[in-house]
């Protein structure tokens, strides 16, 4: 037998290496390594590769494993929709069922009552009659092209008594000042019989801003009792610096917008707001307000405009009403002007003014006008105020209407169909006085304009024509009455306590006093 020593250096002559035996504290870390690079190896692999790449390499199957385990493990946690095995009881019968029937959810062929009246029970016994309630309450609206009388039908008041309500309304208030949306409280009493109406017990309803009505039933007469309501119609000045912008200025200060678009526009027929005004003016804003004691707000329309620079009024406008027309009125009573002529007709033009061959007559002459085209029986409107001169048949013209205006200028409407005004009356600016026709010299329905000026024609595209109107005698002392009252108001006086009914008369009778004044 060889030793150890001699099978040792026997191996190591043969070239064959020795693997001595590892101690045994040496294998627990080799094997720790080991885990830590197995765990290091599948921190780093991609489990969740994109499966549209490497289609078919070792990476795409093992994101498709991954998907496999994952929708493996989703579809595991599905619940089950089988049914509920709960306590078994008896079958309901009797009453029991029939509740149970009447409460549950299922449709009607499965044999569910819901929403069916069950039938009457032993302990249900039948009236004589049904009784009625003892009165009726409801609200009616009045709408837009309502009348009080259909309203109060429609909420079941006999005929007779609707009209009676409908009179008695009517000589406390017009009916036309009953704004459409006004809420008409109505109550009904108890009939005798079903087969009459009931009758009407109480009716109240806001018949203006200053105004309620009542009607009460009193035995069997109904009377109407009136209920005013205090209103304050101060009206509300707002005064400030322009600043940075006029606009935003007001706003802040409280003015309605509408009254502010309002303003800039009549300032600006005045001087230009973005030139003329400086951030150091202050604008100077009067509209109509009216405060009701119930709580209740109207703001209307703007009553004054004015500008002030360095203490003085640079601009005042006031709103006037002069022959049945409103416009705005310098504080001298010189009112703005109005634009320019607008068109005769609607239709576009086909002639001018001056030489042409005449289409009938076949030679060249003088066409002292404007023709416009458009069908028979179109509109045609006066261009400007004025006064009928002539309207009746005028040789070629035809059928021809005359208005003369104010400055000496005059206008001639031919060839139409029908007139529509007649001599000595008085027309507005836009008013229609015919209709296009084709009678005198024409060859068609047209309109043949023409303008005059000391009597002569000219060509009216040379004439612009501007209207200002002038304030004289007893209505402009009126109008600068006005003036004084309007400038007498305390910047926000409106928003103050209402005033009493009587400061109000007095303030009215005061206001009457000073004018008579001012007239004499």
């Amino acid at each position: 037998m060889l030793s150890d020593q001699g099978m040792g250096a026997a191996a190591i002559t043969a070239g064959i290496p020795v693997q001595e035996s590892a101690p045994a504290s040496v294998l627990p870390e080799k094997l720790a390594h080991k885990i830590d690079e197995w765990r290091e190896r599948l921190a780093q692999t991609d489990w969740v590769p994109d499966l549209g790449r490497d289609i078919g390499s070792l990476t795409w199957f093992r994101g498709l494993a991954t998907l496999t385990l994952l929708c493996g493990f989703a579809l595991s946690l599905l619940p089950d929709f089988g049914p509920i095995n709960g306590h078994e009881k008896a079958a309901l019968t009797g009453l029991h069922a029939d509740r149970a029937r009447s409460q549950m959810i299922a449709p009607l062929a499965f044999g569910a009552d819901t929403g069916i009246s069950m039938a009457a029970t032993d302990a249900v016994r039948p009236l004589s009659e049904s009784p009625e309630r003892p009165y009726i309450e409801l609200v009616a609206t009045l709408g837009r092209g309502d009348s009080l009388h259909r309203v109060l039908q429609r909420a079941g008041v006999a005929d007779e008594q609707a009209r009676q309500v409908t009179d008695m309304v009517a000589s406390a208030v017009s009916l036309d000042e009953i704004k459409p949306g006004t809420k008409i409280d109505v109550t009904l009493g108890r009939r005798f019989t079903k087969n009459q109406p009931r009758p009407l017990d109480h009716l109240a309803f806001r018949a203006r801003f200053d105004l309620n009505l009542e009607v009460l039933r009193n035995a069997d007469q109904l009377k109407l009792n009136r209920k005013p309501i205090l209103v304050d119609n101060t009206p509300l000045r707002i005064k400030g610096e322009v600043g940075s912008s006029l606009y935003r200025s007001a706003r802040a200060a409280g003015a309605p917008a509408e009254a502010v678009q309002k303003y800039l526009q009549v300032i600006g027929k005045t001087m230009s707001v973005s030139r003329d005004i400086r951030s150091t003016d202050k604008y100077d804003i009067i509209v109509e307000y009216r405060r009701a004691e119930t709580g209740e707000v109207e703001v209307g329309d703007l009553l004054f405009a004015g500008i002030e620079r360095d203490g003085k009024m640079k601009a005042q406008m006031l709103k006037w009403t002069s022959g049945g027309r409103s416009n705005w009125f310098e504080a001298s009573g010189v009112g703005q002007s109005r634009g320019e002529l607008v068109r005769p007709t609607a239709g576009r033009q086909t002639s001018r003014y001056g030489m042409r061959r005449h289409p009938i007559l076949r030679y060249n002459r003088m066409h002292s006008g404007m023709d416009f085209g458009g069908g028979y029986g179109a509109p045609i409107y006066a261009v400007t105020d004025g006064v009928v001169a002539y309207a009746g048949r005028k040789g070629g013209y035809g059928k021809y209407v005359k208005l003369n205006h104010s400055g000496k200028l005059a206008s001639g409407y031919a060839h139409m169909s029908r007139i529509a005004v007649s001599s000595g009356s008085r027309v507005r600016r836009g008013q229609i006085i015919g209709y296009i026709g084709s009678t005198g010299l024409s060859t068609g329905p047209h309109l043949h304009y023409e303008l005059y000026r000391n009597g002569r024609a000219i060509n009216p595209n040379t004439v612009k024509f501007v209207e200002r109107a002038e304030l004289s005698g007893r209505e402009l002392a009126m109008f600068k009455q006005e003036l004084r009252r309007l400038q007498n108001v305390t910047p926000g006086a409106a928003l103050g306590s209402i005033k009493s009914a009587a400061s109000n008369e007095e303030q009215q009778r005061e206001i009457s006093r000073i004018g008579k004044q001012s007239i004499s």
